[in-house]
């Protein structure tokens, strides 16, 4: 296996040795998952990550965000189960330890828990709630807030062997490290899966904590636009539903996340596309690889 100093790259011949696991049976076979998140003013964040969960092939999805959103979000995916959730007067997410959130999330075969959250506090619980209701080998994805409280407490995942991805932004990298990352992402992606005992996948730089990592090469500045991050969080979720393992899923959605917007520049250009516009593509990358 290659060590830090062996980081490999991406490419379709890497993954088609690498081939994802192929569901069969109904839409059980193809797992549950739960994506948790949504302010009041973010619900769009959870419809993203939820429908790029389906897209990459996940069997069931189930949505639990902001009470006030619950509805209008019911509507606009109407695929999925859509549980709303107490916020405070600002409109953030709150924990709810006596609702639904924990039968659902321990029934769950992949938790997403991050998307459109504010509250630091608020999110902390949330964090807390998933944790203890999922299964001790249930996979958990963490991204966007649900990384902030994460880096409040650094020892959470220590020792557990739950299976967890995260997938920070730079800024969040840098709550995770504790201070701001350098230049080399293949290095800070290595350190964090290390210091929290996690997939990490920064950029296209994916690490595992055993020293192993890989880089996604074809990512472009149209990446860089609002709710992209949301899509690669759902999709990540969706592979690792369909029995991939961490680190494989992580890979798998660095490059399907890379060239579905490499697929979208011929219409858009390189920073004219919309992170919902990934979402159709997501498909066609992943069958064609």
């Amino acid at each position: 296996m290659p060590n830090r100093s062996e980081v490999r790259v991406i490419t379709p011949g890497l993954l088609r040795d690498w081939a994802l696991p192929v569901p069969v049976g109904g839409k059980e076979s193809r797992g549950t998952v739960l994506v948790v998140g949504g302010s009041r003013f973010t619900p769009g964040a959870v419809l993203l990550a939820g429908v790029a969960a389906l897209r990459a092939g996940a069997g069931v999805l189930q949505l639990a965000a902001a009470e006030s959103t619950a509805a209008a979000l019911s509507i606009q995916v109407p695929e999925a189960l859509v549980i709303g959730l107490p916020e405070t007067s600002a409109g953030t997410v709150a924990a709810d330890r006596a609702g639904q959130l924990g039968e659902l999330a321990g029934q769950a075969d992949v938790v997403t828990l991050g998307p459109g959250l504010t509250g630091i506090d608020e999110t902390r619980d949330l964090l807390h709630l998933v944790l203890d209701a999922a299964g001790p080998r249930t996979p958990v994805v963490l991204d966007a807030y649900a990384l902030g409280a994460l880096s409040h407490e650094p020892g959470l995942l220590a020792g557990t062997g739950r299976p967890v991805v995260l997938t920070p932004n730079i800024t969040e990298a840098g709550h995770l490290l504790g201070r701001d990352p350098g230049d080399d992402l293949d290095a800070e992606a290595a350190e964090l899966a290390g210091r929290y005992e996690a997939v990490v996948s920064l950029y296209g730089h994916v690490a595992a904590p055993d020293g192993r990592g890989w880089r996604e090469e074809s990512g472009d500045a149209g990446l860089g636009t609002s709710g992209s991050g949301d899509v690669l969080a759902g999709l990540l979720a969706g592979l690792l539903s369909r029995g991939a393992e961490p680190v494989q899923a992580a890979c798998w959605a660095a490059f399907a996340h890379a060239v579905s917007g490499q697929r979208l520049i011929p219409r858009y250009g390189r920073i004219g596309f919309l992170a919902r516009e990934l979402l159709d593509e997501i498909p066609r990358t992943l069958a064609t690889v």
